[in-house]
């Protein structure tokens, strides 16, 4: 259906992304016969934990997830696709059917996004396709007595995400976002794979976000970047928007989206976890906590897109649009033309 273009409306206000799926769907307390369902009773692998199954075996959840964060005040919800490509599902012995999850899981963000739209058409709802960085690094060994040694290469990533973006496009996103990239290299098959897809279907490119991850105090992605290095990397895919999500809650991320702020020409995004985990990996910041510091943010002028990561909820979510609600976005910066030789 038709909405303003996304341009427009970060031009006006900051926009807010949903939060965590996987906390969510850890609620229903899912046992390996829910993410099997009928079709795959027979399955020779386990299938508990492979949520992106559950927009085949379970969509009636991820539809109600989504509903949630729409009614919390996203404007954008993501896919329920981050190990959507053939290569994290190989993990299940289900490579084969992975256009058929991003297809499935797209459609259903459609529909949900639609029926708000609908609703309130003063307020359209965006649907963004999430593609993982995948469980394999191009730029890394796995093999510590063999650093040379690479699990899989650059072709092969740039395939699985051809084949993921296929299923999102036609499942009807408006974007499509690389997301919690701490291998430039798999972030960069990515967008060559995007690239080409449109290339190939000779259709307009959907408008691209891309969120790395900083893993750690030194302020560096876990193949070694450094925040301007990895912006540096990939500029040149012209994305809507470059930013941070994941491993840090945002009290740590903060000095990060300062940086990036800072030296991004096109739009920023942050979605930071609900703080770091606790000694049993659980999430304990509440809503009130995430919205203040992405409050702050806001005020400094430092985003255009926020939303949560890990641990966060519809409630987290709720606190930081009602937050961001009245704080102007980041301007674009003007950047001069460079001199003509």
């Amino acid at each position: 259906m038709e909405k303003p273009d996304i341009r427009s409306l970060l031009a006006q206000r900051i926009l807010v992304i949903d939060g965590a799926m996987g906390t969510m769907i850890q609620r229903y307390r899912l046992q390996e016969a829910d993410y099997r369902g009928e079709r795959f009773a027979g399955s020779a692998h386990d299938l508990k934990g492979n949520n992106d199954l559950l927009s085949i075996t379970q969509p009636h959840i991820i539809e109600e997830i989504h509903r949630q964060y729409l009614e919390a005040g996203a404007d954008i919800i993501e896919t329920n696709t981050f190990n959507g490509t053939s290569i994290s599902q190989a993990d299940y012995g289900l490579q084969a059917l992975a256009y058929e999850l991003n297809f499935a899981s797209a459609s259903i963000a459609r529909k949900v996004a639609d029926d708000f739209t609908i609703r309130n058409p003063g307020h359209p709802r965006y649907v963004a396709g999430a593609l993982g960085p995948t469980n394999k690094t191009a730029s890394i060994s796995p093999d510590v007595n063999n650093p040379g040694f690479r699990s899989i290469g650059f072709d092969e990533v740039a395939e699985a995400y051809y084949e993921q973006v296929g299923g999102l496009v036609d499942g009807g996103v408006d974007l499509l976002l690389v997301e919690t990239v701490f291998d430039t290299l798999n972030a960069k098959a990515a967008i060559f794979a995007i690239k080409k897809y449109f290339r190939d279907n000779r259709r307009e490119e959907l408008p691209l976000m891309i969120s790395g991850t900083i893993t750690d105090a030194s302020g560096r992605t876990l193949s070694g970047q450094t925040l301007e290095a990895f912006y540096t990397s990939v500029q040149h895919a012209r994305p809507l928007s470059i930013g941070l999500n994941c491993a840090l809650g945002a009290e740590q991320m903060r000095p990060h989206i300062k940086e990036l702020s800072q030296m991004a020409e096109c739009h920023t995004s942050a979605y930071p976890n609900a703080g770091l985990p606790n000694a049993m990996g659980e999430y304990d910041e509440t809503p009130e906590q995430t919205a203040a510091h992405i409050q702050q943010w806001a005020e400094e002028g430092w985003v255009n897109i926020v939303g949560g990561c890990c641990g966060t909820t519809p409630d987290h979510i709720a606190y930081i649009a009602k937050s961001v609600k009245d704080l102007k976005p980041r301007p674009l910066p003007v950047v001069e033309a460079g001199l003509e030789n």
